[in-house]
């Protein structure tokens, strides 16, 4: 769960400070800590689609966003790459 975590607590310390780079370095920690989680325990070719679905998670949280509010975006993709991580790599 290190990647929606990331992905939620990036967008917090981008909020609360107002600095967007602090959220982007929280951001990157988690996605890489994540990435060699799952290199770890589903293999280097789970891990680089888990990545990828990170970075289009936070990418796509943007124009979500318009639609349905900062907030309840964030936690929609951090949900999603919550559920494929466990799928791919946790559940077992």
């Amino acid at each position: 769960m290190v990647a929606a975590s990331g992905l939620i607590g990036g967008f917090a310390i981008a909020r609360a400070t107002k600095r967007r780079e602090l959220g982007g370095v929280a951001l990157a920690l988690a996605g890489g800590l994540a990435a060699r989680q799952w290199r770890g325990t589903a293999g280097p070719k789970a891990a680089a689609a888990l990545s990828g679905l990170y970075v289009a998670a936070f990418a796509g949280s943007h124009p979500l966003a318009k639609r349905i509010r900062a907030w309840p975006s964030v936690l929609t993709v951090a949900t999603g790459v919550a559920l494929a991580s466990w799928t791919v790599a946790d559940r077992k």
